[in-house]
């Protein structure tokens, strides 16, 4: 499927009334939803990897849940390819950015983020990052503590020190959105450097928010 009408089209004929009641149980908004489980809108999107990046904004703009979850599923497709280019790359970045104001989900954000955002920015300069950090919102600052996570999983100890800076400027939000992302990323980072990770306990530790705290200091897995 190399068309956005073409997975409209697929989305729709596995929409159902069941899906569409569990759907609404974590999507907060008042957005028109299909009904179709994730397994579905991920294997759709996987079989449009291809599409061109004008056809996948037209699903990034789309009123309906699904067709933008595809969009940015296949965005983080199309960000994990092997022969990708940093041109490419940084078209990628560009679009998930000018389109943040559709991605209103928190799937959204962690499904695409640390490829998309995280991976373009790995030997760039992050100044982006701090930016959504001070948005009003809170999908974009979860986008800026969600990003980092491919510097954790995939760089070096050296390149996480803007994640803890990032976690820094967030440690009083008190939207679930954004705290406990900040204690995901914080906990990965302390696998690349655990004097760090102390440090800013030992630092910060007394006043952080308590799911920020504790997805902190819960025992990682391996990165």
């Amino acid at each position: 499927m190399d068309t956005a009408g073409a997975v409209l089209t697929t989305l729709r004929a596995h929409a159902s009334a069941d899906e569409q009641v569990k759907i609404r149980r974590h999507f907060p908004h008042d957005d028109p939803v299909i009904g179709v489980r994730m397994k579905t809108t991920f294997d759709t999107a996987k079989s449009s990897v291809s599409m061109p990046l004008n056809e996948v904004d037209a699903l990034l703009i789309r009123p309906e849940y699904e067709a933008r979850l595809c969009g940015v599923c296949i965005l983080d497709f199309k960000a994990r390819s092997a022969r990708i280019t940093e041109n490419t790359r940084h078209e990628l970045y560009m679009k998930y950015l000018q389109r943040h104001d559709g991605i209103n989900s928190w799937d959204m954000v962690d499904r695409a983020a640390p490829r998309v955002i995280g991976r373009f920015l790995l030997d760039k300069p992050r100044d982006p990052l701090f930016t959504l950090a001070r948005s009003s919102n809170p999908y974009e600052r979860r986008t800026a503590i969600t990003a980092p996570l491919y510097w954790a999983r995939y760089g070096t100890a050296d390149q996480v020190g803007d994640l803890f800076a990032l976690a820094e400027v967030l440690l009083s939000d008190t939207d679930p959105l954004v705290s406990k992302p900040v204690g995901i990323a914080l906990k990965y980072a302390g696998l690349l450097d655990p004097p760090a990770l102390t440090k800013f306990m030992t630092t910060h530790g007394a006043w952080m928010q308590r799911a920020t705290l504790r997805y902190a200091t819960e025992k990682p897995t391996a990165r």
